[in-house]
């Protein structure tokens, strides 16, 4: 691991900040580093307020797609609201469709199918809306560059309203409007919107038109901040007021979909760690093992016993979803094993066989394991398609740009993608990507990084410094859980390996002439006992934490990595 200690910012504006919220100086350091500079910024980050949105005719198409679907509702025309099948796409659906009902009755929902159609606008849903008479499709989290789809609607008289939040290509799809803060011409001053966050935007529009605003419709930002957490969006701006107010829906009033989803589990409050790790791989399991419908269909049931059954049915794929990948990564990891392509700066796999539904789960796993960017493909139809990791610092969407004269298309962001090529293409795709990776990458980025906010004492861990510390959540990018580096730590004599198979750390530290001392937990660092047996002085980092046990509550240090003190 590498240890990026980020750099301390000013200290008059530390200071000043200090004195403005009567905090500690570690408070304050931390959040000036992350742009929390005034008394004001702070109110706005500690108590995010819903009027603090944005205008959403601020986004450029805005009052076109509004004008469009009053017309819609006007004229009493059908209105088929289209979306991806992953978590993002599904609750854009279940969004949209959800408010439109509650105005128009002429609304139904359209799920690519993941294997027949593959990602985003299809031709097959658009012949569906042409065969059933839909005059009007509005694509979430897709179709920005949907150029020709969009033409051959518009040729059958089918109008596009496209909320998509991908970077778009040179062309901008020739719809009634497309609403995507990426648009080089669109001023939106927020850019990190998802797909239903770009959805909510929309149905703020329309509901402003009745005098209403973004306080009326909370109802729905359960969804909203589910798909924040899914899609990894930065948690800073616009996306820190939805996901702030969404989690407290999720934990009072949810719907009855993501209830039931909790009920499963039977957790009482929820942070957006867990909607990342419970809810959405279960929403995101429908649209894998069988089909993105099952979950609009469970996140839009308004009867509890019914959501119940939807609830389980969908609990059934994830643990298939489960198993699959398990299986799909120990056959990977071997492929790469059996064709000696350790050394290689890139990791790209193929089988067959390999289910299309969890491949993008699969090259996550890969990229922990060789950390480096990373592609597993699998047969999809006549074609290979593939999902597409990436390392922190690297963009792997630029890269594929480069290698696009073996790739019939692909999409994405940053640090994920899917592409699809012809199976001709794989070896000199495998190549070109491989070259480019080396040309390109800085050979550090495939080292792991974690970026440590503060160097603190043990002593600067105080129950009034840990309750501040939890005003900061929702943590997501650009809002990262704080990660402490504290030096000169010597065990007190109780380090040991803990767990059923013994692979996890418990130690309590303690700092020279120090009166603390604290329980550190460190998950899967059993290997790590050596550095602090025999009063070894270890410098260690690490999140601050809760632990409860038989009702009693005390801080611990969730351990990131060790070191030797040098």
């Amino acid at each position: 691991m590498r240890w990026t200690v980020k750099p301390e910012p000013q200290k008059e504006k530390v200071e000043a900040l200090q004195k403005a919220l009567q905090v500690e100086t570690p408070i304050a350091t931390i959040l000036v580093q992350r742009g929390v500079e005034t008394f004001n910024d702070a109110k706005r980050f500690f108590r995010p307020q819903l009027k603090d949105l944005h205008d959403p005719f601020l986004m450029k198409d805005m009052s076109k797609a509004v004008a469009r679907i009053e017309a819609a509702i006007a004229n009493n025309e059908s209105i088929l609201v289209f979306g991806d099948y992953d978590v993002d796409g599904t609750t854009s659906v279940a969004l949209m469709s959800s408010y439109l009902k509650t105005k128009h009755d002429l609304v139904h929902t359209y799920i690519p199918d993941r294997y027949d159609e593959g990602y985003g606008v299809s031709y097959k849903g658009i012949d569906f809306a042409s065969d059933n008479n839909f005059s009007l499709i509005i694509a979430l989290d897709c179709g920005i560059k949907s150029i020709e789809k969009v033409a051959y609607a518009k040729k059958i008289n089918i109008d596009f309203i496209i909320c998509d939040h991908h970077r778009p290509g040179d062309v901008i799809p020739d719809a009634v409007a497309v609403l995507d803060p990426k648009r080089d011409d669109c001023e939106y001053p927020f850019k990190e919107l998802c797909g239903c966050g770009v959805g909510f935007k929309l149905i703020e529009a329309l509901a402003s038109k009745e005098g209403k605003t973004a306080q009326d419709l909370t109802a729905y930002l359960d969804l909203v901040a589910t798909a924040i957490g899914a899609d990894i969006v930065p948690i800073d701006g616009e996306n820190r007021i939805l996901a702030y107010f969404g989690l407290i829906v999720i934990n009072t009033n949810p719907r009855p979909g993501i209830k039931a989803i909790l009920e499963q589990v039977k957790k009482s409050v929820l942070t957006i760690t867990d909607v990342v790790f419970i809810v959405a791989p279960r929403i995101n399991a429908a649209g894998r093992m069988k089909h993105g419908n099952y979950a609009v269909t469970l996140l839009t049931e308004e009867d509890p016993q019914l959501a119940e059954k939807y609830a389980a049915e969908i609990n059934e794929y994830n643990l298939d979803r489960r198993e699959t990948d398990k299986r799909i990564t120990e056959e990977a990891l071997k492929q790469i094993e059996d064709q000696n392509e350790q050394h290689r700066l890139t990791t790209v796999v193929y089988h067959q066989t390999w289910h299309k539904g969890v491949i993008g789960i699969v090259a996550s796993r890969l990229t922990e394991t060789y950390y480096r960017p990373t592609l597993v493909f699998t047969k999809s139809g006549d074609k290979l398609a593939a999902s597409a990791r990436s390392v922190k610092g690297f963009d792997i969407y630029n890269a594929l740009e480069n290698c696009k004269e073996y790739i019939e298309q692909f999409g994405g962001h940053k640090y994920a993608a899917g592409l699809t090529l012809d199976k001709e293409n794989y070896e000199a795709f495998k190549q070109a990507f491989e070259n480019e990776v080396s040309k390109t990458i800085d050979r550090s980025l495939l080292t792991p990084e974690i970026q440590v906010d503060l160097k603190i004492n043990l002593e600067d861990i105080t129950p009034k410094f840990h309750r501040i510390l939890k005003q900061f959540a929702p943590y997501g990018p650009s809002n990262m859980t704080p990660v402490f580096l504290t030096e000169n730590l010597i065990d007190t004599g109780y380090g040991k390996c803990v767990g059923a198979d013994q692979t996890h750390l418990r130690l309590t530290v303690t700092q020279p002439e120090s009166y603390t001392s604290i329980v550190g937990i460190g998950f899967s660092m059993g290997d790590k006992l050596d550095l602090i047996l025999d009063d070894k002085s270890f410098k260690a980092l690490y999140a601050i934490d809760e632990n409860e046990w038989n009702g009693t509550v005390s801080l611990q240090l969730k351990l990131k990595d060790l070191k030797a003190q040098n």
